[in-house]
């Protein structure tokens, strides 16, 4: 994945679902998801444990069917395997990108959400892009 693609994405991103949710402090997850709503995107937590609950002034959500609106990217900390099912959903709800975390490599994943017209960046992280391209989201 390119400099330039990955500039795009976090330029034109609004509406982030993260998928792998978590309401505990030491968790990646966590720490991303208190960082981009830091940078002015919105975050919605998706993770059955959490749904209905708040996590940092967000609604979570059982699943990426029940949020409400469009999505334009989803983020994944979930496992690799996990990532399959995640990229289905992902097209089912028309988001734009699937952004596979730190560690996520599903290459089948990949082609699945590459082929049905998504932007697909793996094995990356927002929270270390953003300041390693200098990028100022709208």
């Amino acid at each position: 994945m390119n400099d330039q693609t990955i500039r795009d994405v976090l330029m034109n991103t609004r509406r982030i679902a993260l998928v792998g949710a978590s309401d505990k402090p030491a968790r990646p997850s966590y720490g991303v998801m208190r960082y981009l709503l830091d940078q002015g995107y919105e975050v919605i937590p998706v993770s059955p444990k959490l749904a209905g609950q708040q996590l940092m002034g967000q609604t979570a959500y059982a699943s990426l069917a029940e949020i409400p609106g469009k999505v334009d990217m989803v983020d994944v900390f979930r496992t690799a395997e996990a990532a399959w099912e995640v990229a289905q959903d992902a097209i089912a709800i028309g988001a734009k990108t699937l952004w596979l975390q730190l560690g996520v490599i599903n290459e089948q994943a990949a082609v699945l959400a590459s082929d049905a017209g998504l932007t697909v960046i793996m094995d990356r992280c927002p929270k270390i892009e953003i300041p390693r391209l200098n990028i100022t989201p709208a």
